[in-house]
Formats: structure tokens, C-alpha cells, sequence
């Protein structure tokens, strides 16, 4: 007769390992991931687009390491997805160094120009906020930048390498993917403005899916990079062309705003969840918002709750209302403003602010103010066989950002100063030099007690991404589930981050617990087809102690995770 096996026993083995708990025939949770997570050892990367994938992989394959992978992959989105990101944008990167199990914040975002303040957009009849797409929105692009000085500190392979994938799909074409080819096309608008913009299209139209675009453009752009580095972008023909193109529709950056330009290497922001120590870059970007939020769900059991139940999604609707109060109140440019950073994450705050949240009843009225809204981006993550690990997210923030193509370069300008207040007592308020709030965040996880690497995580989409952090850490950390599973559970968001604003949901839910959240005073309306992509678009890698990785992918993009 066999001997008889502890039922318990997978559980606590995998536990130990760190990989995610295996699913017991009763498990409650009704929604299934509809594809496996993607496991490795050699190395493995995660985008929104295959090709860029690939990209990251020939890295891994050429000698090159996590952060190798990550620019390669980067520079390839640039390409294969330029109404979401690109070299007219800005980046943030989380890396953590194997070796030293320590973790390193890139911050890769520009500033306002020089000549940029409240008195010129007086001038210039701007008044109550900065129209979304106005050239007064272009901030100096941070991303190639930020890709070369990720490079420089923590990158192996030489500039050109890196570039090498993008270049090739620029010049000799790729096929469009069905939803960037649809969100391609929502975005035409902003290219029929621009007089460059053609280069962005076929005939005056978006590509269809599956048809070759090629980006002549870009491509020569791209290998002027590859020769000659960062002053090729900051103080050459290319910042001529972005001087030229803004001030021509009525804007203020200038060529000596370009060159002035730096990245900064900063301390990155933590706290302790489950056992685990989840990282955000410190502001001005967002990612203080999650850490509140997971801050203030951590004091209550969700591991209990059922994970696509009411009561956990009202719990994390409400810590999500007060986590954005505190966002949008206190982040902005640390050389600019004083952030607490410490005192919001502190347990005495975050416990006085837990007790706000109403388990019976919603709470609009916790947030004051409106938070400006909406960003297209894409995130990507690698790890390599080592356990180094990069987490890497590059915007142009709105679709296209304002749509101003410089003449020749092949890419849109972003209109990221469209985060900025025009009030004069805020933080955040517009000035010379001064970085706006950035709704982009990477995240990375790491073991509490030890450091070693978790895995590196994002989800990208303007307010989801704090909204998306939260969700998916929750699933991975209460709920023990795999990569792919985390990032295919339907998701709510605050759109905006609004008090009275309908909560979001996305097809899935059950229905008990969409009544259940109206009664519980939450506005909700329900999202599927192309509208799913508006709860964001994430990738993960998980790194289990014996050095197995797991890959997850969102299913809300054209994207996938692949191993070495």
C-alpha cells in the first residue's frame, strides 16, 4: 500500500522555494489564466510586442545582461509601437544588481524649458490647465538619455549592439500588431495636426494590422545614435529639428534646454508586504501612490477574502481613493518641493489613514482636487541567468504625445507637461527646469528578509499603473498566484483617480460582486473589447531561489514573455 503524502506538503515546498503556490482542486478562485506562464533559467523577457521581446533575447544570447535586454527591447517598442512610446518621451528603470542584492532607480524624465513659467503661459492665454497637446506640453525627451546612462552604469554591451534590433526593424519594416493597429488609429488625430506626421502613417492613414510600416525616419535617427551617443540627440541636428518643430507651434523648449539635460541616479522608495519589499522609483513619478495603497491594505487579511469578491475589491478601491489623495497633494519635482515620502509611508500614517476606509460604504469624498489624466505607455521587464534584473517603462505619455514630429527624425514629440498644475500654491506648479508628475512607474520585488531577487513587475496605463501595482503584487503575495495568472485577473480603476468618478471594471468580475459594490455606493461600469486596454498593460518575471523563472505577459497587448 503507498504511502500516504501530506496534501499540505507542495504548498509548503513551494513556499520555500519561492515559486508560486500550486493550485489545489477547491482553490475558490473561479477565473483561469487561458495560457500557462512561461518558465526559463537562462534569462527571460517580457514586452508588449514579440519582436521587442526578441530584441531583449538576442541580447541575453549576444553576452549582454538584464539591462542589455531591457534598452535593446525598449529601443525595438520605439519602433514597433510609436504611439505608445518612443525617443520623444521619457523612461524610468528599477535595476537590481545580483551581486550586491541591491536595488538601483534610473530616473530618465525631462524638464520644463528655461523659458517655460506661469507668466508666459499667461502671455499666451494659457489659463486653468495646459491644453493636453499644445507644444507647451513638450518637456525635454529623457528617454535616450536614460537608455544610454542605463547602459553606462549597469549595461555590458556597447550602444550600437543594443540599438542593432531596433535599426533593422526600422529599416526593413515590421508587421503591425492587431491592437497597436487599432490604437494606431484612435491616434491618427494627433498626427494629422503635425506636419511631420506623415511619417507616421501610410498615405495619411494608420497601418492595418498585420501590414508592413517601415520608419526610414527613424532608422537614420537611430544609427546617428548608435555613431555618436547622446550628444548625437542633445546638441546635434536632432535637437535642432525638436527645437524647431516646437517653437514653430508656439512653444518654448529650446536647442540649450537639450543640452543641458541629464538623468538622475536616485535612491528608490520601499516598503515591506507579505514578505516582501516591493520597489518604486521616488517622485516625481507616482509610484508613492502604490506603496500608500499597499501600505494600507496590508493591515487588513485579504488573504481571506475572496479574490474577485466585493469586499476585497471595495477594500482596495477605497485605499486606492486615499492613496491618490496623498499623490496628487505631495508628489512633484523633490529639487522643486519637499516630499514626505517618510511620512507617508510610516505605519503611524498609514494606520491613521486605514481607519478611513468604510468596509459597508464607499467614500468619493476622500480625494480633493482633480488629478490630470491618462498616459499610453509601455512597460517591458528581463532577468537574466545571474538574477540581475531590470525593470524598464518608456512614454510618450498621450498616445502620440502632442503629435509633433521633427523634421527627419521619425518620432513624436511627448506632452508630458501636461502634468503640471497651473496653480501657483502647488507643489507641482509649472517652472523653468522643473520635472513634472509622471504617472510612469517600474516596480521590482525583492525578498524582505534577505533581498534576494522576487522579480521585477509593471503595468503601464497613466493612474492604473499605482491601481495596476497594487493588484498585481496583492495576487502574487496574498494569493501566491503565477506571473501570468496575477496579470490576467479582471482589474478596476479610478480612471483619474477622481473621488466622484465611476469605478471601472473590467469584464470577468462576477456579477454578485458588481451589485454588491453598487450597494456599497460605488459607481461602476463595466469595460471589455478595445476598452480593456485602458486597465493597463503589464508584464512579470518571477525569480524563484533555485533559479527557475517564471514569465507572464499581459493579455491586453500584442505582447508575450519569452525564455533563452
Amino acid at each position: 500500500m503507498p504511502a500516504a503524502t501530506d496534501p499540505a506538503a507542495p504548498l509548503a515546498d513551494a513556499a520555500r522555494n519561492g515559486a508560486p503556490r500550486p493550485k489545489a482542486p477547491n482553490d475558490r478562485l473561479a477565473f483561469r489564466s487561458s495560457r500557462s506562464p512561461v518558465l526559463g533559467t537562462r534569462g527571460l523577457v517580457a514586452s508588449s510586442q514579440p519582436l521587442a521581446t526578441a530584441a531583449g533575447l538576442r541580447m541575453l544570447r549576444e553576452g549582454g545582461n538584464a539591462t542589455d535586454a531591457a534598452v535593446a527591447a525598449a529601443a525595438a517598442l520605439a519602433v514597433t509601437e510609436p504611439v505608445m512610446t518612443g525617443l520623444g518621451g521619457d523612461c524610468f528603470a528599477l535595476v537590481h544588481d545580483a551581486s550586491t542584492r541591491r536595488v538601483h532607480a534610473l530616473n530618465g524624465s525631462g524638464r520644463a524649458p528655461a523659458a517655460l513659467d506661469l507668466a508666459r503661459l499667461e502671455r499666451d492665454g494659457v489659463r486653468g490647465e495646459i491644453p493636453r497637446f499644445h507644444a507647451h506640453t513638450v518637456t525635454v525627451p529623457g528617454a535616450f538619455a536614460g537608455w544610454c546612462d542605463a547602459l553606462e552604469r549597469h549595461g555590458s554591451l556597447p550602444l550600437d549592439s543594443v540599438l542593432a534590433p531596433a535599426i533593422e526593424l526600422a529599416e526593413e519594416g515590421f508587421p503591425v500588431a492587431p491592437i497597436t493597429a487599432e490604437l494606431w488609429k484612435l491616434a491618427r488625430f494627433q498626427l494629422d495636426a503635425s506636419p511631420g506626421g506623415r511619417a507616421l502613417q501610410i498615405d495619411g492613414r494608420a497601418p492595418a494590422p498585420g501590414e508592413r510600416f517601415r520608419n526610414a525616419d527613424l532608422a537614420r535617427t537611430l544609427r546617428a545614435l548608435a555613431e555618436g551617443g547622446r550628444a548625437a540627440f542633445y546638441e546635434g541636428d536632432v535637437a535642432r529639428a525638436i527645437e524647431r518643430v516646437v517653437r514653430d507651434h508656439g512653444g518654448a523648449l529650446a536647442a540649450a534646454d537639450l543640452a543641458e539635460h541629464a538623468s538622475t541616479f536616485e535612491d528608490p522608495i520601499s516598503l515591506e508586504y507579505r514578505g516582501l519589499r516591493v520597489w518604486e522609483c521616488a517622485p516625481n513619478g507616482q509610484g508613492l501612490a502604490a506603496l500608500i495603497a499597499l501600505g494600507l491594505v496590508r493591515g487588513l487579511d485579504l488573504a481571506s477574502l475572496d479574490p474577485l469578491g466585493p469586499e476585497r475589491f471595495h477594500a482596495m478601491i477605497e485605499a486606492m481613493r486615499l492613496a491618490f489623495a496623498d499623490a496628487r497633494a505631495f508628489v512633484a519635482d523633490p529639487a522643486h518641493a519637499r516630499v514626505p515620502v517618510d511620512e507617508l509611508l510610516s505605519e503611524t500614517y498609514l494606520a491613521r489613514r486605514r481607519d478611513a476606509i468604510d468596509p459597508s460604504r464607499a467614500n468619493p469624498g476622500a480625494l480633493a482636487g482633480r488629478p490630470l489624466a491618462g498616459s499610453d505607455t509601455v512597460y517591458l521587464c528581463a532577468v537574466d541567468a545571474a538574477g540581475n534584473a531590470c525593470s524598464f517603462i518608456n512614454s510618450n505619455y498621450q498616445f502620440f504625445g502632442t503629435g509633433l514630429v521633427p523634421e527627419g527624425c521619425g518620432f513624436a514629440l511627448q506632452n508630458r507637461g501636461a502634468g503640471f498644475s497651473l496653480d501657483p500654491r502647488h507643489p507641482n506648479v509649472v517652472a523653468p527646469r522643473k520635472r513634472p508628475y509622471h504617472t510612469i512607474i517600474p516596480g521590482m520585488l525583492t525578498h524582505a528578509d534577505d533581498g534576494a531577487l522576487f522579480g521585477p513587475f509593471g503595468v503601464m496605463g497613466g493612474f492604473m499603473q499605482p491601481q495596476g501595482h497594487l493588484q498585481v503584487v496583492v495576487a502574487l503575495a496574498d494569493d501566491g498566484e503565477d506571473p501570468q495568472s496575477a496579470l490576467d485577473r479582471p482589474r478596476f480603476q479610478l480612471p483619474g483617480g477622481e473621488a466622484g468618478d465611476a469605478v471601472q471594471l473590467e469584464e470577468g468580475l462576477p456579477a454578485d460582486t458588481l451589485r454588491a459594490l453598487a450597494a456599497r455606493g460605488h459607481e461602476t461600469q463595466v469595460l471589455g473589447g478595445l476598452g480593456r486596454a485602458s486597465f493597463g498593460r503589464g508584464q512579470i518575471v518571477q525569480r524563484t531561489r533555485d533559479g527557475v523563472l517564471w514569465g507572464g505577459s499581459d493579455p491586453r497587448a500584442d505582447g508575450c514573455a519569452m525564455p533563452l
